[in-house]
Parts: structure tokens; C-alpha cells; sequence
């Protein structure tokens, strides 16, 4: 997609400026690691068992840990490496650990992170379609990010997303015993498994109130969790649980930083939960929808 200068409503085209290295995509990624992908930077150039992973990264918000590696080379497969780097990481899950706990001189317990939930980034400068068409499951935990550079400093990030139809990879898994092992242990949390756990009145009323956050906010993006389902631009912006009989809903903003008239959100900034922001509201009817929607309005930044 190219990019435009407007100079006096006059758009002109800014050149692409190709990366002479791959370390320099990498430093990009890592001084910007949580503007860019929401992570927490453990190491650089972190090597276990003989294999250097590019950049160790720490999600806090599903509590887990993300691989991320940089190509230039076009033909490498994805796929291959990516779950190599996955087992990698399940059989030793202590090094990570440790590794987490004397970089950032915290105090990470095993059971604090939730393995289900690790992943392996690439970041290219471009990916084949077919690199795309073999990540394009539901549940793989295999995420594509296309970066490039422009004239005047300028940047693009872009997530590659998977498409709406795109089917389970547990069928192929079952052929391969090291993609069966990972498949096994590692969860890719989807937005029709939260709906499936509740009744049929509160799954229309999780789409009335996510088809309401979609007219709200362009560009908004779902990322199912094993919690919750998070809408996100650039970061989190509300969080929904669906629950038997009601929505959970969670704001990210602190309290006090919104107008709320009704005084129909709970402060929970003192207390534990499970999504994120001070802001939370239980609905079991559409009735305050547009009222929610106009608070939530206020947390978009």
C-alpha cells in the first residue's frame, strides 16, 4: 500500500527505503517493542540448546512468553520454524524463566505463566503468499508482521491477519508428532468458543454490544484470550467476558479519567480482575448500550 505526503492537498508519493540488514528491523522492533505489539523486551540474541532466538519477548497481559524472529529471506518456511522455536520453548520452560527473572530482576514463578498461550512473531519486510496461505489456521500460534521503511523516517507496521474462514490445523497436526505435541499443550483461545459457553441471549448480546465497539472505533481488532475477548487499537481499549447470564465489561482507562453520569462502572483499580483498565460494567440487556458506547468513546485514544 503506498503511502502519501499531502502537500497542499496535493499527495505525493513517499519511496520505500529498503533495510540494508535485518538487524535493523530488529532494532526497530525491540526500542518500540510495546508501542508496536503490546510485549515487554527480555533479551536480545537469547540462545538455548545450540538455537539463537532473534528476540525473547513477555506478553503481561496473557502472562506468556513470544518468540519473535526477523527475515529478509523470502523462502524460508514459517511454519517448520515456527513450531521448532514452540517445542523449543516447552521443553524448557525454566530456562525462559530464568532468563526473564535476572534480565528484568523479577521474581516470575512457573505457574505464573500460562504456557498455553506462547507464540512465535515473524517480521519481514514482505511475506509469499504462500507463507500466508501456511499460517492461515485458526489455531496456530504463528503470527506474520510485515514492516517497511520510508523516506522521512516514516514506518509501517502491519499484522498480517488470518482470514474468517480459515480452518483448525489440528487435522494436519495429527501427522507430525512435534506438531501434535505443541498443538497439544499450546491454546489459540477463538471468539466462537467464548460464545458457545453461554446461552443463546447473552451470545446475541456479546454481538450487539461487539457490533456496536466495531461502529465505534475504526479499525478495531479482536483477540480472543483465555479470559476474555479483547477489542484493541494499538493497545486494549475494552475487554468483554462472556459469562452464563451477563457481559463483564472492562474499560482500559483509569478511574476517574471518565465521565460517567450514570455512575454505572465499578471502580475496580484496587481489586483483582480480569481485564484491563479501572472500569467495569455487567450487562445482561442492551439497554444502557449506547450510553456504555459513549464511555467507551472516551478511553480511545
Amino acid at each position: 500500500m503506498p503511502i502519501y505526503l499531502n502537500q497542499n492537498d496535493k499527495l505525493i508519493e513517499v519511496e520505500e527505503k529498503a533495510f540494508k540488514l535485518e538487524r535493523e528491523i530488529q532494532k526497530v522492533f525491540e526500542e518500540n517493542l510495546n508501542i508496536i505489539m503490546g510485549l515487554t523486551l527480555v533479551k536480545s540474541e537469547f540462545t538455548i540448546k545450540n538455537k539463537r532466538i532473534d528476540t525473547l519477548a513477555y506478553d503481561k497481559q496473557s502472562n506468556a512468553f513470544i518468540i519473535i524472529e526477523y527475515k529478509r529471506d523470502r523462502s524460508l518456511s514459517v511454519v517448520d520454524q515456527g513450531f521448532t522455536y514452540l517445542s523449543l520453548m516447552l521443553e524448557n520452560k525454566a530456562d525462559f524463566i530464568i532468563e526473564y527473572n535476572e534480565t528484568l530482576k523479577q521474581n516470575l514463578k512457573r505457574e505464573d505463566v500460562d504456557w498455553s498461550q506462547t507464540r512465535v512473531a515473524f517480521v519481514s519486510t514482505s511475506f509469499t503468499e504462500n507463507q500466508i496461505l501456511a499460517t492461515n489456521f485458526k489455531d496456530i500460534a504463528i503470527e506474520l508482521w510485515e514492516v517497511k521503511q520510508f523516506e522521512n523516517n516514516i514506518i509501517s507496521v502491519n499484522s498480517i491477519k488470518k482470514t474468517k474462514s480459515a480452518e483448525s490445523i489440528k487435522p494436519l497436526a495429527q501427522q507430525n508428532q512435534t506438531l501434535k505435541k505443541v498443538i497439544d499443550e499450546i491454546k489459540v483461545y477463538t471468539e466462537e468458543e467464548h460464545i458457545a459457553s453461554t446461552t443463546e441471549e447473552i451470545a446475541e448480546l456479546y454481538k450487539r454490544f461487539r457490533d456496536a465497539i466495531f461502529n465505534l472505533i475504526d479499525g478495531i481488532e479482536v483477540k480472543p484470550t483465555k479470559l476474555y475477548i479483547a477489542f484493541k487499537k494499538d493497545s486494549n481499549v475494552v475487554d468483554i467476558a462472556i459469562q452464563k447470564k451477563a457481559l463483564k465489561i472492562w474499560i482500559n482507562a483509569r478511574f476517574g479519567t471518565i465521565d460517567d453520569a450514570k455512575c454505572i462502572a465499578k471502580d475496580v483499580s484496587k481489586i483483582g480482575h480480569f481485564g484491563n483498565g479501572d472500569y467495569e460494567i455487567q450487562v445482561n440487556s442492551d439497554k444502557d448500550l449506547e450510553y456504555i458506547m459513549s464511555l467507551i468513546k472516551q478511553a480511545v485514544k
